[in-house]
Parts: C-alpha cells; structure tokens; sequence
C-alpha cells in the first residue's frame, strides 16, 4: 500500500481472503500497537504478498530519467501580508471558525489552499464565514448553539468536501472528537464571535481583491521553458498540472485559455461534474459504445473520455489529488506541482502517473517555490535533498521513503511546525531537528536493507529474472499467435484476413450479439485504430470462436509436419526429421482443493522412442497437411492408451502433493484465524476492565458525592457488562471452534479429487 499503512494491508487482505485475520481490534493489538510482532505479520503475508523493487529490474525495464526544474517566485507585499495574517489566525487556540474536534484536519485545509490561490483561501474562507453567521443568528435566537457550535457533524460538509473528496487519507483521527466533559465549560462570547465574523470578511475582501497573484504569472513562463524542454526531447507537448485545490484548477484554466492555451486545457478531478467534462464523454461514448472499451460504468468511462482527450487532442491537464491515483499517463512527459504536498509519497505519486514504465522519455518535473516563506523552503530542501523525489531513474528510494512510515504522519509533522513556530529561527531549528531524526531513520534502513539484499538476493536472480522475462513475452506471443490462427480455421468462410497487421473483416455475422465489420486483434505493442473493434479472447468473438473450435470432432488423421519451412527454429522439432509415429492429446480436469486443466500429449515414433510434452506441443506450431486415415492398429492404440494412462496418473498424483500443501497453508491460516477471533473478544473484556479501573480512580478523586454518585453508577453497569462478556467469551470461543472446525470439513471435502478425463484426438503423425 501506497500509503505504508498496515490498516491499508488488512483491507487488502480482506478481500483477497476473509479469513486471513481475524477482527480489526485484534490486528491493531498484535501488529500496529506498543509492541506489535511484526516478524510474525511478515510471515503470515508471506503466502501471497511478494515485492519486487524498481532498481531490481533495471536491466530488463528502461527507465527515464526525471530532470527537475525549480521556479522560484517572489509574492508581491500584498500576497504575503495575507498569508502572514491568515497564518496567525491559525495559530490562535481559540478560533470558534475552527472547532476542537477538527480542527487539524481544517487548519491543515486552510493552509493547503492558503498557498495554492488567493482564489481558493477567498473560497474556503466564505465556507467558514457563513458557518459562524449561522452561530451567531442562532446564539441570537436563544437556541442551543453551544452544541451546534462544537459539535463535528455540524461543520459545512462543502468545507470538508474541499478536502476530503480528493485527498482522504487527511480524514479525521478516531480520538480527534472533542472531550464532551470540557465543551460544558466553554461559552460563546458573541463579541468576540462578531470580532472573528468581520475578521474573515476582510480576509475574503482582501484576498479577492489581488486578482492575478504571482504563482500564476510563474506558470506561464514555467510552461514555456517545460514545453522547450519536451520539443528538445521529441516527446509530445503535453503537461500535466497538480492543484491541491478544485477552485484554482477552475482558476488556473480560465487564466490559461486566456493567455494562449484556448481549447487545449482539460480538469480532472474526483467528481469531473462540469459541463465540458459531460460532453467530452458524450463524444467519447459515442465513438466506443461498439467498439469494447466502454466498460458499462458511467464513472470509469468518464476517466477514460478525460485521459484520452488529453493524449489525443489537449495539452494540458489540470488535476487535483484523484488524478495521483491509478492513471497512465506515460504519453505525458511533463509534471508541474503548482501546489506542492508536504506529503512525499503523494508526490512520488504524482510523478509515477507519467515516470513510469513505458514512458519513452525523460519527465519534466517543474516545482514552484515561494522564496519568503520559510516553511515551504525548508520542505523542499528534505524533499529534494534528502527523499531525492525529482531526480534520477527512480526518484525516492524505497529504503528512504520507508522510513518516514507514513506520509501522513510526515505531513502532520510539518504542520506542527507551522503552526507552533513564530519566528524564522524557530522554523529552521524545528526543521533541522526534524531532518536529523530522518537522518539517523534514512541510514539505519540503508544498513538494514544492504544486510538483506546480501542475504536474500543469490547472485543466479539476474538469471532466473531473465529467464522469466522472456519466457512471458514467449508465451504472451504464442497464445496470440495460437489464438489468430483458430480465429482464421473458424471463420475462414466469412472472415478476409491480412496477417501483416493481424486485422480481418467479418463479412456475416455467427451469432445475434456479434457485429459485421473491422476487427484488429489487442496488441500492447501496437496503438488501436479507430473504427476497428477490438479483438480478444473476452470479446463475443472470440468466445465464440473458441466454443466452436472445441465443439469440432477430430476423427483419428494423418498429419505431416513441415518443419523445413518453418520460418522460425525449432531444435527440438528438427530432431524429428523423417521420422513418424503415433500421438494422442487428452484434456484432463481435476476439481479438487482448486480447479485444475491440462492438455496431456502421449507419443512415441515408430522405433518405439517417447516422445515428451515439449516437443509434441511445438510440433503444432509447424505448418502441416492432414490425410485421412481409416483406423489405428490395434498395437498402437493399446499402446497409447497405456502411456496416457500413466501421463494422467503422474499429473493427477503431483496435483494431489501440490494440494497437500495448500491444505495445510489453508488450515494453518485457519487455527491463526481463531486465535484473532479470540483475542478479539477478549479485548473487549480488557477495555471494559480499563474503563472501570479509570472510572475508580476518577472516583476517588471526586469532590462531590452527587459526582461519585454518578461515576458509581457508570462503573455498576460496566460490572454488569463485565460479567456478561465473560459467558459470552466462553459461547464465542465454543462458535469459533465449530465455525473453524466446519471450514476445514469444507477444505477436506475440496481435497477429495474428482477428475474427468477426455480425449481430443489420436493421430499418425510424420515430419519433413
């Protein structure tokens, strides 16, 4: 997980499986609390969790470089007196704009916005105005505003909408909710409430009234020297734009259509609900609603509608943090962090949408850097001088963006930071404490990960890694190859095929839900020609065409294979040269711990020699002419009967070792599943435990007897509690033996192998 959240992982490995952990409460006790075995959580991933790094595979995977491009700009007096004032207004503890139980996670906001745009702090600032406009006509009214004054749910969901909908790891902490005991004590002063009410209004007046700020005057000029930069490159002119803010990516488009880029600029963003966006799907589901790539889901479509625009007609894209996640953008060569994250993994994120693999050139990653604040010139100096994020082949290291942990975490130490420190001095002895600390975590983690790769990485990987690579791309090829020539033997009487670039027209359509007309089979290697469907082994033809193939009866023939004019090499075939003999082909299915198929080849030449699987399966990638052939002899046949025999008996007893260990995996995995399940119940009893012992204490420290009174009786009710969790302990523990108990009567059931065994064919088979 991106994020390296160990919540992320037990999500992740809930739907892999269910019953791979137990409760949540019982993951946070075992492996994220005071005390976690992490040794233990790393084997119990172990079964289906493996990780590969980027520098492992450099010399099979090219890799582009990032060349990074600062642009440093001054804020006019004007820009920076309202980030100073709106700055201190944060600091202060007792902003009523800023309620307790969220106020990280608003002042976070306000300050993401207060350096994106004056645009988007006039925006948010108008959210937070009339919230506390509300407070006050009701405080006026004589209602009960204390609670609707501290209360969370009572926050403008349009404030957290800002924030939230494209970037929610930044939601709200589980003890974040405000101390009910302390808000009784709190009053609303409405002096000091219409004091902060026109302090807000001046805000807002003030930041609408610079118009044009510096940081977008910057960009014009940052996008003419990126865009020379791509032309010297050969790459696309193409960027794209980060904004940690929707009101200045509606900002930053207008300014950029006015000032030379009219009709090239596209938004993406969480919700993409405007109404150039609309019709940009139109058009796109217009011309793909045949064609395969509508997948059925307006959402998904919509993305796709955005991204293909950009790569086929528009030059920039402007996206705030939901264009960071899940998109290709490797025909983009240029990255532009208009607003830049105090959070490095979401900047690794970002550039990973175009610095990846498939990029045929360097990107272009430009950053903007305000040279008067501080703060952010602290930030940037740990993220371009100590994670490395905008240069080289790989950018931050994964042994370097592990130590921080968590992004997020990382990120909330740089708030702290700016919202505790008041002088320049203060923030940069603050930083300097805080880059020694990454220090001192970045190089115990290099020494750890040198011991491991010494350890772990035998100096044959290189080779087994080769060996794989191109033993994918072979099979990746021969499937495809396989698949176009059974799509030619099938449709061979209504199809026009050109094997150069792998396309035929269907001239009559096989059945109802198949259309007439251009088909070119799916290549990675190749772009999609428009007006052609795509061609696979999931579209509705090709089905088909494998259906029928399997449906066609192969009565017993003779094939002579011409390997001398094969195009292509094949040692192990070439060894057959004017020999024959006899073959069968046996499909064999065994429903067992999984489901399992095999196409099973016997054959022996007529010297008696056995012929094995490899070489039968490469004798059909040869071109070759069937004759008809009456009946085999009857030595043959009992021949051949016996070696398929034996040929199923071996698969079906390696399956079943194969599925030994994949029991026991299961069954194991199941008795830790209990023991979760358990622990889980048994921490409720603890926390109950807990909460009487504080209520205790809280009890002797009362000053009141009706306060003791009161505490006495939360503490009988958490007794009674407390006694019943204990029977249930015992009911729960009963429930998980028998559930346990039944899913591994269940596994036991699935080990017991059903098998079916068919024949295909039976030939006489010769090579010349």
């Amino acid at each position: 997980p991106l994020q390296n959240s160990l919540l992320e992982l037990y999500g992740l490995s809930s739907l892999i499986d269910e019953h791979f952990f137990g409760e949540l409460s019982s993951f946070r006790t075992r492996y994220i609390n005071y005390g976690g075995d992490l040794q233990e959580l790393r084997e119990r991933l172990k079964s289906f969790c493996w990780r590969s790094l980027r520098s492992q595979v450099t010399e099979f995977v090219r890799y582009t470089e990032r060349k990074p491009i600062t642009r440093k700009f001054i804020p006019s007096e004007q820009e920076q007196t309202l980030y100073e004032s709106i700055s201190s207004y944060l600091q202060r503890d007792d902003n009523y704009a800023l309620p307790a139980g969220q106020k990280h996670l608003l002042t976070l906001l306000v300050r993401k916005v207060l350096a994106s745009s004056p645009h988007a702090v006039a925006g948010t600032l108008c959210i937070m105005l009339d919230r506390l406009k509300k407070i006050r006509d009701q405080a006026q009214k004589d209602l009960n505003t204390l609670d609707k004054l501290l209360t969370v749910d009572e926050i403008d969901d349009d404030l957290l909408d800002e924030l939230l909908e494209d970037d929610e790891d930044d939601s709200p902490d589980e003890d974040a909710t405000p101390d009910k005991q302390e808000s009784q004590d709190k009053k609303i002063d409405l002096k000091k409430l219409e004091s902060e009410i026109k302090e807000l209004e001046d805000y807002v007046r003030w930041a609408r009234s610079i118009g044009t700020d510096t940081k977008a005057k910057t960009l014009l000029k940052a996008l003419e020297i990126g865009f020379k930069e791509l032309e010297k490159m050969g790459a696309d002119r193409k960027a794209v734009i980060f904004t940690e803010s929707r009101r200045t990516q509606s900002w930053l488009k207008d300014y950029l259509e006015a000032n030379g880029y009219m009709g090239q600029v596209l938004t993406f963003n969480g919700t993409n609900k405007d109404d150039s966006s609309g019709l940009i799907y139109q058009e796109w589901f217009e011309k793909n609603k045949e064609s395969g790539r509508a997948s059925g889901s307006r959402q998904i479509d919509l993305r796709t509608a955005i991204i293909d625009c950009f790569k086929d007609k528009s030059s920039i894209m402007i996206a705030t943090e939901a264009g960071a996640e899940g998109l290709n953008l490797q025909f983009c060569s240029m990255v532009v962090n208009f607003d830049m994250p105090w959070n490095p993994q979401r900047i690794e994120q970002r550039i990973g949408r175009c610095h990846r693999y498939g990029q045929k050139h360097d990107v272009v990653v430009i950053n903007f850097l305000n040279e008067k604040n501080a703060a952010d010139c602290r930030v940037y100096e740990l993220l371009e001088k100590k994670f490395n994020l905008f240069s080289g082949v790989f950018g931050a290291s994964d042994e370097i963006l592990g130590t921080i942990e968590s992004g997020v975490d990382f990120e909330r130490r740089v708030l702290e930071i700016c919202q505790e420190c008041r002088t320049e001095k203060e923030i940069s002895d603050a930083f300097s404490r805080l880059q020694a600390e990454l220090e001192e975590k970045i190089k115990n983690r290099m020494t750890d990960t040198r011991r491991l790769l010494l350890e772990h990485f035998d100096e044959d990987v290189h080779d087994r890694l080769k060996t794989n690579l191109v033993g994918t791309q072979e099979k990746i090829d021969r499937i495809g190859r396989m698949f176009w020539q059974l799509t030619k033997q099938v449709l061979a009487e209504i199809g026009k095929f050109e094997d150069i670039d792998f396309s035929f027209r269907l001239e009559a359509s096989p059945a109802k839900e198949i259309s007439t007309g251009n088909y070119s089979l799916i290549s990675k290697e190749k772009e999609n020609i428009p007006g052609r469907f795509l061609y696979r082994l999931s579209h509705p033809l090709g089905e088909y065409v494998i259906t029928k193939a399997m449906s066609y009866n192969c009565p017993i023939a003779e094939i002579v294979f011409d390997i001398s004019n094969h195009p292509m090499k094949i040692s192990l075939v070439e060894k057959l040269i004017g020999k024959s003999g006899w073959l069968e082909l046996r499909h064999l299915r065994i429903e067992s711990f999984g489901s399992d198929e095999f196409l099973l080849f016997s054959a022996f030449d007529d010297s008696g020699n056995n012929i094995d699987q490899e070489t039968c399966e490469k004798l059909f990638l040869c071109s070759g002419k069937v004759k008809s052939l009456s009946i085999a002899p009857e030595e043959q046949t009992t021949r051949l009967k016996s070696e398929c025999e034996r040929h199923v008996n071996a698969t079906v007893s390696q399956n079943l070792e194969e599925n030994n260990h994949h029991f026991s995996e299961a069954r194991d995995q199941l008795d830790k599943w209990a023991e979760d399940m358990e622990m889980a119940a048994q921490k409720e009893l603890d926390d109950v435990k807990r909460q009487i012992k504080e209520l205790q204490r809280r009890a002797r420290q009362a000053p009141t007897m009706e306060e003791q009174r009161t505490i006495q009786d939360e503490i009988s009710g958490l007794e009674r509690r407390k006694r019943s969790l204990r029977e249930r302990i015992f009911d729960i523990e009963d429930e998980i033996s028998e559930k346990r108990d039944k899913l591994i009567a269940a596994l036991e059931l699935r080990m017991k192998q059903k098998t079916t065994d068919k024949q295909i064919f039976t030939i006489r088979w010769k090579v010349i």
